[in-house]
């Protein structure tokens, strides 16, 4: 049962709710909703508002009525209980009161669920993938059409393990935020490469799963400029947690300088498939893919993570084996197991890259891999 201080520590929270709901400012509380940035999102809230005060109303005349009932008619006071098995008036009252409150509610709740699934005729189209654990997003039409990235968690390992201080932002920032404009009808459609995922804005009003060949798809209208945050809702594995996303809503000449901007930048990073890596280089560019994308099944020092099943990188025979090996595991993953494919993320350089830093790091010596070899052994 609660104590005295866990009464009033609620008392005081359900007064605080009343005065900010009456003020408009119940946004303010850490653990309410988000402030909406979208139509959407401001009637999904609209609608949670009113149904939270009708159910307040509701619970305060059946309880208030009960408790009445039990205070005036107690036997101290020589009341004797009625004997009756049934009463027409209140079977009709008890029946007809509840459908009509549920009708005022499924009202407007089927109007904003139908809204939510009118896709059509957008602004832009961007695809939201889901792997383990990091989102991909590919701009399909529009000014961004070409531009995709893989968008993964910024927050440095060592606030994550707890020797250092924790930012504002903790678990909630990435390393490529999506950029979209204010004002215009986005569609997100999503699909998960692995397991089930699930993308969501709170601010947007924005929630859909993201599941392995089904391609499903959501809207919505950013009101106002801002950085909006979410998170994976859909528990995918030991880095779930680990699943942030941040979209940058800008005005509409920012995002045309921000799709300018980003085009450059991919042409001028992309990967010449035919250039000649030195082995030093090589495993130099693989650290950096080892550690965006495998060092939190394989560790750092590529010890593995026995609780899930991730094999160690040290001494493993089949990683300094024949090259062929790694390359279609690392390609196309292994199934029923936690290595997911990487064929689709990352470029031939990369995956020569960190196979070569695989099979040259942690005690490990053999030869390098080619982009070309990797070219080879797509499907």
């Amino acid at each position: 049962m609660m104590g005295s201080k866990q009464i009033r520590s609620v008392t005081a929270s359900l007064a605080g709710l009343l005065a900010l709901g009456a003020s408009g400012a119940v946004h303010a509380l850490e653990w309410y909703f988000q402030s909406p940035a979208s139509q959407m999102a401001r009637d999904i809230d609209e609608m949670h508002q009113w149904v939270m005060w009708l159910i307040i109303v509701i619970f305060v005349v059946v309880f208030g009525f009960m408790f009445y009932a039990c205070y005036a008619h107690r036997k101290s006071k020589g009341h004797q209980a009625e004997q009756f098995h049934e009463n027409i008036t209140v079977e009709i009252l008890w029946t007809v009161i509840p459908a009509v409150i549920l009708v005022a509610i499924a009202w407007p709740v089927t109007k904003t669920v139908i809204a939510q699934k009118d896709t059509s005729a957008p602004d832009i189209t961007l695809k939201v993938t889901g792997y383990q654990w990091k989102w991909g997003y590919d701009y399909i039409n529009g000014e961004g059409e070409g531009i995709s990235f893989v968008s993964m968690l910024a927050t440095p390992r060592d606030q994550i393990e707890g020797r250092a201080k924790k930012d504002e932002h903790y678990l909630l920032e990435v390393d490529n935020e999506v950029v979209l404009p204010v004002g215009k009808k986005i569609r997100i459609i999503v699909t998960g490469a692995d397991v089930i995922h699930s993308w969501w804005i709170p601010a947007f009003g924005a929630k859909q799963d993201a599941i392995p060949g089904f391609l499903r798809d959501l809207w919505f209208k950013v009101d106002k400029a801002g950085t909006y945050r979410g998170q994976c809702v859909e528990l995918c594995g030991k880095e779930h947690g680990f699943m942030p996303i941040v979209v940058r809503a800008v005005a509409a000449e920012d995002y045309t300088k921000w799709v300018g901007e980003t085009k450059k930048a991919m042409a001028a990073t992309a990967d010449d498939p035919n250039k000649t890596w030195s082995l030093p280089d090589l495993i130099a560019r693989g650290e950096k893919v080892y550690a965006s994308n495998c060092v939190a099944c394989h560790a750092a020092a590529g010890q593995g993570t026995p609780a899930m099943k991730a094999p160690a990188l040290a001494g493993n025979k089949f990683v300094v084996g024949a090259e062929q090996g790694p390359i279609d595991t690392v390609l196309n993953g292994r199934p029923n197991t936690a290595m997911q494919a990487f064929g689709k993320q990352l470029s031939d350089t990369e995956i020569a890259a960190v196979i070569t830093y695989a099979r040259n790091s942690f005690g490990n010596k053999a030869s390098d891999v080619t982009p070309n070899e990797v070219k080879a052994r797509r499907k």
